[in-house]
């Protein structure tokens, strides 16, 4: 089963949908207005025509395949059983790409489910040179930092398999969180703007190509 990207892109209706994952870390977190005013951001500054409501997927489902991109968020434990590993894998090999945003917390966790996900592939950092960051708007320094969590730089890896980038993990960044509403978080226009910049360019990569 391959997922046609690009003739999804030419329709130019396509949905996008959260992952719904075990383990007891909150995948619904920024459910209410992160993917959403996203979705409208992309579609004002790109014209696109995404759904602007967002579905909600189990990684077990067959549904995982009518949704070209999966976001993935959250703050604690991931857990993925042999099924649901499968099927992402088989999901991602078939086209799909999967966006994951540490909300601060799941690192160690998604780290280890990435690996049994791609035990023979590395996640690896994606240089600053790569076409993720120089869509639409250019991040000539990678990602954007929207909160401090550890103080550390924000940091993007991936999945690469046989030349295409499958996976994007966003990590010490927050992007979802600079999606939100203003008062949710207090972010500033400018630190919102470049998140929801960053997440454009990111469907932008994955739909509209390099």
């Amino acid at each position: 089963m391959l997922i046609p990207l690009a003739s999804i892109a030419q329709e130019g209706n396509f949905q996008i949908a959260i992952l719904k994952y075990n383990g007891g870390g909150d995948w619904y977190s920024n459910l209410e207005t992160s993917l959403p005013n996203l979705i409208e951001f992309t579609n004002q500054n790109l014209k696109t025509n995404i759904k602007l409501e967002q579905a909600i997927v189990e990684p077990s489902s067959n549904e995982l395949f009518d949704y070209p991109f999966i976001h993935m968020t959250g703050h604690g434990n991931v857990v993925f059983n042999m099924e649901e590993t499968e099927n992402l894998r088989t999901y991602l090999m078939a086209g799909g790409f999967l966006h994951i945003d540490d909300n601060y917390g799941m690192d160690e966790f998604v780290r280890r489910e990435i690996k049994r996900i791609f035990p023979n592939e590395e996640l690896v950092e994606i240089p600053f040179s790569h076409p993720i960051y120089h869509q639409k708007f250019d991040f000539d320094n990678g990602l954007p930092k929207i909160h401090e969590h550890d103080g550390k730089p924000p940091m993007g890896y991936g999945i690469v398999v046989e030349g295409r980038l499958v996976l994007f993990y966003t990590e010490e960044c927050d992007l979802g969180d600079g999606w939100e509403d203003p008062e949710i978080h207090n972010d500033s226009e400018a630190t919102r703007l470049k998140a929801l910049q960053m997440g454009a360019n990111i469907l932008s990569f994955v739909f509209l190509g390099e």
